[in-house]
C-alpha cells in the first residue's frame, strides 16, 4: 500500500501496490501495521457496503458524536464516486476545510477519514458501489450530519446533484444562526 498524506492532517489517500502477471494483479489493501506506520487509525469494528442506482446520487456529510466518533476507509469497488471529507475538529488549523478525490473501480483508491471529520460522496456512475471500514459501529443517536450544499463548506461537486435523501437534505446550513454539535460533542460555533 501507498498511503498518500493529503492538505487535511490525517487524512490519506491508499493507493493498492499491484503484484501483477500474467492471471491479473495481488494486492493488500488493508494492513494494521502499515495503517499504524503512517499515523492512520487502523480498528475495523464494522464493514459496510453502499450501492447507488444511479449517476448524481449524494450520501452525506455524515458524522458520529463522541464516544461513538468514528475513522472510516472507503473503497470505490464498482463505478466511480467523488469522496469528500471535512475537518470538524475546531482547534485544527484546517477546522472546516474539505478535500475530495475521484474513488473508481479502476483507480482502486481509497480515502482514510479520521475521527472528527465529515463525510460525503456523489455517484459519477450508474449502479456505484462503495466498501467501508469503519472503527465504531453505528450508533443512530450519535449520527449528525452537515448539507452537502452549504455555502461555508464550499464544496464544488463535479457533476449535478440528482439524488439526496430527506435526512441528508434537511441537516441544518453552518450560516446563520444554526449551531451543529461537533464530532467531540461541542457546538460548532456559528458562522
Amino acid at each position: 500500500m501507498l498511503v498518500h498524506e493529503t492538505p487535511l492532517e490525517g487524512a490519506a489517500l491508499i493507493e493498492l501496490e499491484a503484484a501483477e502477471d500474467e492471471r491479473g494483479f495481488f494486492a493488500r489493501s488493508f494492513c494494521r501495521g502499515e495503517f499504524e506506520a503512517a499515523g492512520l487509525e487502523p480498528v475495523v469494528e464494522q464493514c459496510n457496503l453502499s450501492f447507488n442506482h444511479r449517476k448524481g446520487t449524494l450520501r452525506g456529510f455524515h458524522y458520529q458524536l463522541a464516544p461513538n466518533a468514528e475513522a472510516k476507509t472507503i473503497r470505490c469497488t464498482r463505478g466511480a464516486v467523488y469522496d469528500v471529507i471535512v475537518d470538524l475538529r475546531p482547534d485544527s488549523p484546517t477546522y472546516l476545510a474539505h478535500f475530495g478525490a475521484a474513488l473508481t473501480a479502476e483507480n482502486r483508491l481509497a480515502m482514510h477519514v479520521p475521527r472528527n471529520f465529515g463525510h460525503a460522496y456523489l455517484t459519477l456512475t450508474d449502479d456505484a458501489e462503495t466498501f467501508y471500514q469503519v472503527s465504531a459501529a453505528y450508533t443512530a443517536g450519535a449520527e449528525r450530519g452537515l448539507r452537502w450544499d452549504d455555502p461555508v463548506l464550499g464544496v464544488q461537486w463535479p457533476a449535478a446533484v440528482e439524488l439526496v435523501s430527506a435526512k441528508d437534505a434537511s441537516w441544518p446550513l453552518l450560516t446563520g444562526t444554526a449551531r451543529l454539535p461537533h464530532a467531540d460533542g461541542a457546538p460548532l460555533s456559528s458562522r
